[in-house]
């Protein structure tokens, strides 16, 4: 696995669309249907090439997750801003605590492993492996101290699909948290290293932005 900036950006961009997907999902009831599908399909991805194919192999496929890393990074000031920072932050938090229990993470890999089946039937935006995803999280994430306090309208969130979206996705984002530590990602890079993530990731996005229109 390559550790340039480009592949710990895709990677933190993963983390940053689920985020921002949760966001959405949490006040609105609905977020990019495409964009979901990707961070739910990341999960299944477990033997990529290249960084770029846990998310299709495609800049526009992440295209959401790159906008959403540049803006918030270079920004902050919006509610919703602060909102996605804070999800994509306890989610590298969860996961260095993940990364010490290799008992939890055999367990989520062997019931990822066993919804493959569902993903492959149905597809990744399926209600049954949404459900089934969200449990996996419920079980395993959910179990720790550090609990990611998702803000949005109660009445959105009260709904079952959607509470189980919300988990499926925080799901996702620690997928790309794993990914992002496994290209030599590191917390302190987001204070040292912001401008160099937010430009790169801004390039990506207009990047991606091209491929969309061609």
């Amino acid at each position: 696995m390559s550790r340039s900036l480009k592949d710990q950006t895709l990677a933190l961009a993963g983390v940053f669309q689920a985020a921002n997907l949760v966001q959405q999902i949490a006040h609105n009831g609905q977020c990019n249907e495409a964009s979901l599908e990707t961070s739910i399909r990341s999960l299944f991805a477990t033997d990529p090439a290249k960084t770029l194919d846990v998310y299709g192999g495609e800049l526009r496929d992440i295209r959401e997750g790159l906008v959403t890393l540049s803006s918030v990074l270079s920004q902050q000031s919006r509610q919703q801003d602060i909102e996605v920072l804070r999800y994509a932050l306890n989610l590298i938090q969860l996961e260095s605590k993940l990364n010490r229990r290799s008992d939890m993470l055999d367990v989520i890999g062997s019931r990822i492993d066993q919804a493959r089946h569902t993903a492959s039937h149905f597809g990744y935006t399926h209600p049954n492996l949404i459900s089934n995803l969200a449990s996996v999280y419920a079980d395993t994430i959910s179990t720790f101290r550090l609990r990611i306090q998702v803000s949005g309208n109660p009445s959105v969130l009260q709904r079952e699909e959607n509470a189980a979206k919300v988990r499926a996705l925080l799901l996702a984002g620690i997928r790309s948290a794993v990914l992002w530590r496994q290209t030599g990602g590191r917390r302190w890079q987001l204070i040292f290293a912001r401008k160099k993530v937010i430009r790169l990731a801004g390039e990506l996005a207009e990047e991606a932005n091209r491929s969309l229109y061609h």
